[in-house]
C-alpha cells in the first residue's frame, strides 16, 4: 500500500467517497454513528480528560471525539503528513492537537484511545508492537476502543474494493482483534459487536441493528479494552 495514496487530502476524501457511495450513506453517517454507540457503551460518568485519536486522519473524528466527550483535550496521531496538515488547519485548536505517529510520545497521558480503520493497514507482524504502544499510551485502568471492518461482511469487501488504499490492506476478523488485544496486554470489556448492518435501502430495519450487533452481520465490529490497574 502506497503511503503518497494518504499524503493529499482531497484526493483521499474522493477515493473514500467512492467505496462509501455502495453503501448509500456518507463518511460522516459512519462516524457519527460509531461516536454514538462508544459513548453509549459507556458508563454515563465516565469523562475522559485526555483522549487520543490513533490513525486521525484528516481530523473529522478528533473533532467528533472532543464535541461527544465534552471538556476534554483530543490528540490525533497519523502517518500521514498530508492528512495531518488538512486536520491542522481544518480542526486545530487549543483542545485538538495533531501528531506524527511515529515522533509522539506521552506514556500513560490518556484516559480512552480510538482507532477506526487503522489496523487493517499495519502488517500483521507489527500488530501487536503497536498495541502495546497504544497500552503504555493510556493511563492504568485506560480505555482502547478499536473499530474495524468486518471481512465476513460481503458489503465491506466491495466497498472496500473501490477504495484504492483498501484494495490491498490486510483485514482481520474481530476473534483476532479481540485475541491480538489480549496478547497484547489488555482487558477485554465485554463480547465485539458488529455494526452498520442494513445500508441505506433497507435503513428502515436499522431499529433492530442493537440486537444484532453480537453476531457478525454489520460492516464493522468494535473492540473495546482496558489497561489493566
Amino acid at each position: 500500500m502506497s503511503q503518497e495514496l494518504f499524503d493529499e487530502a482531497s484526493s483521499y476524501e474522493e477515493m473514500l467517497n467512492r467505496g462509501l457511495r455502495l453503501s448509500g450513506e456518507s463518511k460522516t453517517f459512519f462516524m457519527e454513528g460509531r461516536l454514538r454507540r462508544l459513548r453509549a457503551l459507556l458508563p454515563p460518568d465516565f469523562a475522559p480528560a485526555q483522549v487520543l485519536d490513533f490513525g486521525c486522519g484528516t481530523g473529522e473524528t478528533s473533532r467528533g471525539l472532543l464535541e461527544r466527550f465534552g471538556g476534554t483535550h483530543v490528540v490525533g496521531i497519523d502517518v500521514s503528513a498530508g492528512a495531518l496538515e488538512h486536520a491542522r488547519q481544518l480542526h486545530g485548536s487549543s483542545d485538538i492537537s495533531f501528531f506524527d505517529v511515529d515522533s509522539f510520545e506521552a506514556p500513560g497521558a490518556f484516559d480512552l484511545c480510538y482507532s477506526n480503520g487503522a489496523f487493517h493497514h499495519i502488517d500483521p507482524p507489527e500488530r501487536p508492537r503497536v498495541l502495546r504502544r497504544l497500552r503504555e499510551l493510556l493511563r492504568p485502568g485506560g480505555l482502547l476502543a478499536v473499530f474495524e471492518n468486518n471481512p465476513w461482511n460481503p458489503g465491506t469487501r466491495a466497498v472496500m474494493r473501490q477504495i484504492p488504499f483498501d484494495r490491498d490492506a490486510q483485514t482481520l476478523d474481530a476473534r483476532r482483534m479481540r485475541r491480538l488485544v489480549i496478547e497484547s496486554g489488555f482487558e477485554v470489556v465485554g463480547p465485539a459487536r458488529h455494526l452498520f448492518i442494513f445500508p441505506a435501502p433497507l435503513r428502515a430495519l436499522r431499529r433492530i441493528e442493537p440486537r444484532l450487533e453480537l453476531l457478525p452481520l454489520g460492516a464493522q465490529y468494535l473492540v473495546l479494552a482496558r489497561r489493566p490497574l
